[in-house]
């Protein structure tokens, strides 16, 4: 393999950003150049993404976090012996960044790894043109990706909890406030209709979720879902009804984990059978 240095993307191609929409800043490090030529060359068509680096190896890709300023970084798992714990370092070195990794195959072990770790996107490398954008996108935005047989995964895992000893992990208290907030996750809101709702504000409610985060040893909104539907943390607890007056921008149609798989659970609707699927943006389109 040729010893290529860290480099910054050529970009070609691309088209200025007209404001419309986020800049997303992309490193790309594989250890393949013709991959890597072949995703600039995707990436170049698209008006919001930009690759702003790129490397071969492990510690050009530690390198390159430092160097460059980057919103995701798409990382071959084989750059590293031990990719599991290469992303909880490249995590520690840049808490800002979002990482998506590139499998050579679906693993549904190195799937949970890497999930539980902070990988922010997973797929394998047949993905398609059109799938590795969206992924890209919906990263940028926060949401997490997963392909179809690693959300099956991901549900069994969280599930899996329910058969283990009770002593196997301490059981965790929230206050009512928190457990509100928490009902509102799993409703499908998002933060801004969360802090109309509960009467206060969208700062406030991301104190809470993140304190709720630590307490029940979650990551993501992802994670909250999946442990609120395995320990049934807040069944038959309703949200309160929106104020009439409140015109929320993005409050029309939630879109996180919480509506697909606990929404049966927490809606009080009188059905004991909580939806297995999750939201449509962690998974490929239905077409596929």
């Amino acid at each position: 393999m040729a010893g290529t240095s860290v480099s910054v993307g050529e970009n070609h191609g691309v088209h200025p950003n007209n404001g419309s929409s986020q800049l997303i800043r992309v490193i790309l490090a594989d250890t393949q150049a013709i991959f890597r030529a072949g995703l600039r060359k995707i990436f170049a068509l698209e008006d919001d993404i930009r690759v702003v680096g790129q490397a071969e190896t492990l510690p050009q890709t530690q390198s390159a976090i430092t160097k460059f300023s980057a919103d995701i970084l798409i990382f071959e798992s084989a750059l590293a012996p031990n990719p599991v714990e290469a992303i909880t370092e490249l995590l520690r070195q840049a808490p800002h960044l979002k990482v998506v990794v590139v499998t050579p195959n679906s693993d549904e072990q190195l799937t949970l790894d890497l999930f539980r770790r902070g990988a922010h996107g997973i797929l394998t490398r047949e993905v398609e043109p059109e799938l590795l954008v969206d992924c890209l996108r919906k990263v940028a935005a926060g949401e997490p990706w997963l392909e179809s047989q690693a959300v099956q995964w991901v549900m069994e895992a969280y599930r899996g909890h329910n058969l283990r000893p009770s002593g196997a992990r301490p059981k965790v208290q929230l206050t009512p406030k928190e457990t509100l907030i928490v009902s509102c996750v799993t409703q499908g809101m998002k933060n801004k209709e969360i802090a109309v709702r509960v009467g206060t504000t969208e700062q406030v409610v991301k104190n809470y979720l993140r304190k709720v985060y630590d307490k029940l040893g979650v990551a993501d909104r992802l994670e909250l879902a999946l442990y609120c539907l395995s320990h049934h943390v807040v069944d038959g607890v309703k949200p309160p009804p929106a104020p009439s007056t409140a015109a929320l921008d993005d409050g029309n149609a939630p879109n996180t984990a919480a509506a697909a798989v606990a929404g049966a659970g927490a809606s009080g609707s009188g059905s004991n059978t909580a939806s297995a699927d999750l939201p449509d943006t962690l998974l490929p389109p239905k077409s596929l």
